[in-house]
């Protein structure tokens, strides 16, 4: 792989993040985006809700957390990416040891700056896969939970925040088992 293509491209992200963003707020303009989600969803994630909300919703969020994981794993160079955290962590170490020479920490807190443009391009990758497929799922569940009643998750949470907490959980846990930078 050239060096390009191991840094990836924001232009790349950025029209993604763009569609997500399009095919989101034209949810309710163009029936037929709606339409062809809740086809697809309805049966089989909505299948899951409808059978036990608290469950169903925890496999669901599973699920989508193996695969935000695995395109994570699979999308990124994961060694270069290891590479880059040793380094920052070496600095950090370094920027420790030279507390009281502020000039010194300066110097190595430039150098760690450098590192956070090609992180962000490596690891923001997964996301032109991912980014899409997410807008619409959280599009479906809206849909899903309002016409439910907003039924609140565990008797406490609303659906977003049932989400991202267990997402957390679940993404930390896969992140480790599967060994992701």
């Amino acid at each position: 792989m050239d060096e390009k293509g191991k840094e990836g491209s924001f232009m790349i992200l950025f029209i993604v993040m763009g569609v997500s963003i399009l095919a989101a707020a034209l949810w309710d303009k163009f029936a037929f985006i709606k339409d062809s989600i809740h086809s697809v969803l309805d049966p089989t994630a909505g299948a899951l809700l409808s059978w036990n909300l608290d469950i169903g919703m925890v496999i669901v969020v599973f699920i989508l957390s193996l695969a935000i994981t695995l395109a994570q794993k699979y999308g990124t160079d994961q060694e270069t990416l290891r590479e880059m955290k040793k380094e920052q962590k070496i600095l950090q170490e370094e920027m420790k040891k030279f507390r009281d020479h502020p000039e010194k920490v300066m110097e190595l807190q430039r150098k760690q700056m450098e590192f956070i443009p090609k992180t962000m391009k490596l690891s923001m990758r997964p996301l032109i896969f991912t980014g899409v497929p997410l807008i619409l799922f959280y599009r479906w569940f809206n849909d899903f939970f309002v016409a439910a009643g907003n039924p609140r998750l565990l008797g406490i949470m609303s659906w977003f925040v049932f989400y991202l907490v267990f997402s957390l959980i679940f993404s930390g846990i896969l992140r480790k088992i599967l060994k992701v930078a």
